[in-house]
């Protein structure tokens, strides 16, 4: 069975997804710096590159975002013999100061702008709305044939002819496969009006203007991440947790039976030493249960996974030794891909196998655990080098690139916390301790950076926090070669 544990400051949320007592998935999202995958914005052309067949595109972000030729929108002209024609050159579909509707499909990755396309598709609970195409599409992972064709019948009943009113495809999710009429049109009403207004907005508003924003991370926790092995849902603030039973009981009124308000005393995210998990999967190394280790680098372009045996002598010989010890790594690697949201290129080095059968046994648990991922993943197999090479879907950044940035003191050679994370977990750490003590204040001793965020970006959460709490919080800044060294002296 699986829990989902949602911990809910107004300046970050996060989530995590546990089978069995081990986390298997972590999201997280924060206020500024929310994801921008989903959102619909009025863009303005402001550069065609014909030699690379892409346009800058300006939507009102700090850096300029890019749209390629084949994320434009087309009804595929097709030439007479039936077969779709080569695409028409971007600098013929688009001008500069043109405005256009355009959807972020991948979020920016380092020095790299947002990607974006002009075909809009809206989620909603049950369906994804394309209002520019009026085909009706299945998903892959809906049981036979003879299922599916009577879901697209039912569906194109409800849908309803264009020249009726009923323009716009629609793709039917997984969870759609038990749905019945009632909610399926209640899906495409919503999701049909969502549009409407998006485009009522588009004729009244500047290039520039955001159109309509992805829900949220904890709204995409009923919407998505439930399934029917999924226990409970439970969220540590009331606030939160009347907003998603509303926000359920329209869209979601399955998922929100599942949904529980944690009024434990020890904070939601300590019951399975999640705290730890996050620590761990920021680290270079890690440990197999066996004795031996992974060691995970990540690089600009592709990810790198060492499988070493470590201190682990259990077998009867050398090569059970070596297959045991790959055998565990393959499921531990799947499982750190998912934690750490790593994505592209991925390289794993299995200790060298002298079998056969043992290379093809390994290669077939490492597909079985990769198939759990949500995300696509494709495995390419055994290099001649022993290597195997394969794919993670990449569309946000990874949990390190989120958490982290190069370390001034080290020229870019190790990680650190961001100082906005060290604001976080001190403000976490406070909050623990007033739990368990009760000083008349608490002072927070830092390096300048963190205090200077307390004081300016974050005053606002810092000051919520001291009113909570009842008591003053003070700050000192102290000079120290490592940023993510803090102390909270209780006064």
């Amino acid at each position: 069975m699986q829990d989902i544990l949602i911990n809910w400051t107004p300046q970050e949320t996060r989530v995590a997804i546990v089978e069995n007592g081990a986390v298997q998935e972590l999201h997280l999202e924060r206020a500024l710096e929310r994801g921008l995958v989903g959102n619909i914005y009025l863009g303005r052309v402001v550069r065609v590159l014909p030699g690379m067949q892409s346009a800058f595109i300006d939507i009102g972000l700090e850096r300029a975002a890019f749209l390629h030729v084949a994320d434009l929108h087309t009804n595929g002209p097709r030439s007479e013999h039936g077969g779709l024609q080569a695409p028409v050159p971007i600098e013929r579909q688009v001008f500069e100061g043109q405005t256009l509707t355009v959807q972020v499909i991948k979020d920016s990755i380092g020095t790299k702008g947002a990607r974006l396309s002009t075909q809009v598709s809206i989620a909603g609970r049950l369906l994804v709305y394309l209002p520019q195409d009026n085909h009706i599409g299945i998903s892959q992972k809906i049981g036979s044939h003879e299922l599916r064709e009577q879901l697209r019948q039912r569906m194109a009943a409800l849908v309803g002819k264009p020249e009726e009113g009923g323009g716009g495809g629609f793709i039917l999710r997984t969870n759609a496969e038990d749905a019945t009429d009632e909610e399926l049109a209640d899906d495409i009403a919503y999701l049909r009006k969502t549009w409407a207004s998006i485009r009522e907005r588009s004729h009244a508003r500047p290039p520039g203007t955001l159109l309509h924003q992805d829900l949220t991370l904890a709204e995409r926790v009923l919407r998505d991440l439930i399934t029917d092995t999924t226990h409970s849902v439970r969220i540590d603030s009331r606030l939160q947790y009347e907003h998603l039973a509303a926000f359920g009981a329209t869209f979601t009124p399955t998922a929100v039976q599942r949904l529980e308000l944690y009024r434990g005393e020890r904070p939601i995210f300590d019951l399975f030493n999640i705290d730890d998990e996050i620590a761990r999967a920021l680290a270079r190394r890690v440990d197999l249960k066996s004795g031996g280790y992974l060691i995970i680098d990540q690089t600009e372009a592709l990810t790198t996974v060492d499988v070493n045996t470590g201190g682990y002598v259990g077998a009867r010989n050398f090569d059970d030794t070596i297959f045991k010890t790959n055998l565990e790594a393959a499921g531990a690697i799947a499982r750190q891909l998912r934690l750490r949201n790593l994505g592209g290129i991925v390289i794993v080095d299995f200790i060298d196998m002298a079998r056969e059968e043992h290379q093809a046994a390994v290669l077939a648990e490492f597909r079985k655990q990769l198939a759990r991922d949500r995300t696509k993943t494709t495995v390419s197999g055994f290099t001649q080098l022993g290597l195997v090479e394969m794919t993670r879907k990449r569309t946000r950044e990874s949990l390190a690139h989120m958490l982290c940035e190069p370390c001034p003191t080290c020229s870019g050679r190790g990680q650190v916390k961001t100082p906005r994370s060290i604001c976080y977990d001190i403000l976490r750490e406070i909050l623990r301790e007033a739990r368990q003590f009760d000083p008349k204040e608490f002072r927070v001793v830092a390096s300048a950076a963190v205090v200077e965020m307390l004081l300016d970006e974050e005053s606002q959460h810092l000051a919520g926090l001291s009113d909570f709490i009842g008591k003053p919080i003070s700050l000192s800044a102290e000079p120290t070669s490592n940023p993510e060294q803090y102390d909270i002296v209780l006064l």
